[in-house]
């Protein structure tokens, strides 16, 4: 049963893991090195806890404890129960959604082992808004996709915001990073799957077209605002465009990934 400690100082170094939790780069940095992320809202906090990540501690005020009572009992981790004022000064934003955790990162599983059994894939290139990232792996689970990879540049699914926007999602979709840029797409290939990108090349056809009949499909997407890459989108098996109207010629990485995700299920 996790250990209720009442703290009364924002300057208490056992809350350092929160700590000014809108500073973005010192979030990054401090998370990379310390091998730890965060989790925020009760829903997401106790997925965390039962995907198996090992919880460092908790932050929370007193009227959330309820809530998350069994998942306290399941953890030796202690909780930090603190005021709602003294919460928000430790994180510098109201917390609204019940709870903080604080959690230990897992080291990266490799590539063959994500893709082991897969049949659709979702592919990132330099994604770096984390609400995006969040979102498209929200829609990737709900969707019918098996996994997620991320190209070396993407933002972090294990950002606190990721994680929110995601609902917990990238705590049961299994996902790893690429550790190769340039031939990316040839991993995919030598795995046995037909990679998919979404563009608005010249030589695109219909999305329902593009994934109609492939067994193992690796739907690639490209960073926001360019979309992907020359090379990647040269690499890729097939290149596949969503019917747009009105003069718009595209839409936002995580909308256009939950069409592709719908699509490619009914295939």
């Amino acid at each position: 049963m996790a250990e209720l400690l009442h703290l009364h100082s924002a300057d208490d170094p056992r809350l350092s893991d929160y700590r000014d939790l809108r500073d973005v780069q010192l979030r990054q940095s401090v998370e990379a090195s310390q091998g730890l992320f965060l989790a925020e809202g009760e829903k997401v906090v106790r997925r965390a806890v039962e995907a198996g990540y090992t919880v460092r501690s908790f932050l929370m005020a007193p009227r959330w404890l309820d809530g998350l009572g069994d998942v306290l009992d399941s953890t030796q981790a202690p909780c930090y129960v603190v005021s709602e004022d003294l919460a928000e000064q430790v994180t510098g934003f109201h917390v609204h959604r019940g709870a903080l955790a604080s959690l230990v990162r897992r080291p990266l599983p490799s590539v063959e082992s994500v893709l082991a059994g897969a049949r659709t894939v979702v592919v990132l290139e330099d994604v770096v808004d984390h609400t995006n990232v969040g979102a498209i792996f929200r829609s990737a689970a709900g969707l019918g996709a098996d996994a997620v990879l991320l190209s070396p540049r993407c933002a972090d699914p294990l950002y606190r915001r990721s994680i929110k926007v995601a609902m917990g999602a990238v705590f049961s979709l299994p996902w790893t990073r690429l550790p190769d840029w340039y031939d990316g797409l040839g991993l995919l290939s030598d795995a046995g799957f037909t990679t998919v990108a979404l563009t608005l090349a010249t030589d695109a056809v219909p999305i329902e077209e593009a994934v109609a009949g492939v067994e193992r499909l690796a739907l690639v997407l490209g960073t926001e605002g360019h979309g992907l890459s020359a090379r990647w989108t040269s690499a890729a098996d097939r290149r596949a465009i969503i019917a747009m109207s009105a003069g718009i010629d595209s839409l936002n990485v995580a909308a256009a990934c939950a069409i592709a995700c719908f699509t490619a299920q009914r295939r």
